[in-house]
């Protein structure tokens, strides 16, 4: 019985990731260690513990969103001298961010992103004066169901952090959750 269980559990997983999509774990945890890098885990868990915190549920590591903001980092490295990358045509919701003068970890970036909470004004959906919350609201947007990060290093001890949301979120006029 338990090698039968095993053998489901095995396929479905695989199944999933040919489909480009790490399976959601349960309410309140993350998805199993062993299906993803400790990278991609990080990005994850940091997500899903802001979206925990305003009740929305939990994302999924996408291999495809992944990949694709794998290749912008790379290009904003190489070819761009580490800037910002130009999202505005994107299909799906992105942010990014930029830090010089220390190594940055995946955890540290999104932390970043979730720190603009304390601007968000949930009852009237707007920021404070003189700050942005779009980066928080796109962390926490409820209809956003996949998610694929990346990271590149460049000269300098410079980190360019870029992360995609599947489907994309801050809509005008519309509240993240």
């Amino acid at each position: 019985m338990a090698y039968a269980l095993v053998a489901v559990l095995v396929l479905a997983v695989c199944h999933n990731r040919a489909q480009g999509v790490v399976p959601a774990a349960s309410p309140g945890t993350t998805a199993p260690a062993v299906l993803l890098p400790s990278a991609a885990r990080e990005f994850l868990e940091a997500h899903n513990q802001a979206r925990a915190a305003v009740g929305v549920g939990p994302l999924r590591w996408s291999e495809q969103l992944a990949n694709a903001t794998s290749r912008l980092a790379r290009y904003q490295r190489n070819k761009m001298g580490c800037q910002f990358a130009n999202l505005t045509d994107q299909k799906y919701g992105a942010n990014q961010f930029w830090s010089g003068g220390a190594a940055v970890t995946p955890r540290m970036a999104v932390d970043t992103w979730v720190k603009e909470k304390s601007y968000y004004n949930y009852a009237s959906n707007s920021c404070a004066p003189n700050h942005m919350c779009g980066v928080y609201t796109q962390v926490v947007w409820k209809n956003s169901s996949e998610l694929g990060c990346a990271q590149a290093t460049c000269k300098e001890q410079i980190t360019l952090t870029i992360c995609f949301y599947n489907p994309p979120g801050n809509y005008i006029g519309e509240k993240p959750y």
